[in-house]
């Protein structure tokens, strides 16, 4: 009769996940990954630790650079209210998921306008793991100085403004400010990706919100999208998703997906750029 003690638990899986996704799993490592995102063990594994391994496999083995936007919605595509209300859309499940694909990158990506509405930390706090780098695009220089972001030095913060933008406010020491070129009153998704690999920050999660990871997405840069669905209506309010209109299905994205649970939520993982399979 198997021991249940000798199972591979998720605090191991965790760590192994981890490892992975920094470079510095050992020869001796418990779990072994291809790029295709798959994974085999070395004992026997409990329903928790194979539910995480399952879900995040495939952006730890990634090696390299990587793009994953991550978005929670309801069932009719809506990640806030009409007045901007959005906490919480998900259920805490998700946003222990959301933490971990956090832990997993090197940098974390916020657009102005999320920013501004929700003020977030985007640090890791629901889960053991590093802090990313947190980037702000703001390409007209309007965030407000109170923001939570440029004045909180848990982790460091990249503040991307437009050519010629003018800041008036101190430049905290976490705070490094960079200019980028505008194109159609945005930065080029591609040129703040360049950016940041430039820095070494070749693993990214494009957080939010829906209008910054739609212009991500319409750019072609993503390899992974993480949409979490939240079994609610909420009817009216703002969308998810936004991208320019198409004549026929035809024209639709069709990623290759899977469906995973996460706690009353669903995970549709959408893989936008397939990895080469490599052997275990």
């Amino acid at each position: 009769m198997r021991d249940p003690a000798s199972e591979l638990d998720l605090a191991t899986a965790w760590d192994q996940l981890q490892r992975e996704a920094r470079g510095t799993a050992t020869d001796d490592r418990v779990v072994r990954f291809t790029a295709a995102g798959g994974w085999q063990a070395t004992s026997p594994v409990n329903a928790a630790a194979r539910a995480l391994l399952d879900s995040l496999a495939p952006v730890a083995a990634r090696h390299g650079r990587l793009a994953i936007a991550q978005l929670g919605q309801s069932l009719d595509g809506r990640i806030a209210t009409e007045s901007g209300h959005s906490h919480y859309v998900n259920g805490r499940e998700s946003r222990v998921h959301l933490h971990r694909l956090r832990a997993l990158v090197d940098a974390v990506v916020v657009g102005a306008g999320t920013a501004a509405a929700d003020d977030p930390q985007l640090t890791v706090r629901h889960v053991t793991g590093r802090h990313p780098v947190r980037v702000l695009l703001d390409p007209h220089g309007r965030v407000p100085a109170e923001l939570h972001l440029l004045n909180d030095a848990t982790a460091p913060t990249l503040h991307l403004i437009g050519e010629g933008v003018v800041r008036p406010d101190a430049q905290a020491a976490h705070v490094t400010r960079l200019a980028l070129p505008l194109d159609d009153g945005g930065f080029p998704p591609a040129d703040v990706l360049d950016l940041l690999a430039s820095r070494g920050l070749t693993r990214v999660l494009v957080e939010g919100g829906g209008v910054t990871v739609s212009r991500f997405l319409q750019a072609d840069v993503l390899d992974r999208l993480h949409l979490l669905v939240a079994p609610l209506l909420i009817g009216s309010g703002r969308p998810g998703l936004t991208l320019p209109p198409i004549v026929t299905l035809a024209e639709a994205l069709r990623p290759t997906a899977r469906t995973l649970p996460c706690g009353n939520d669903t995970l549709f993982d959408l893989a936008l750029r397939q990895p080469t399979a490599s052997a275990l």
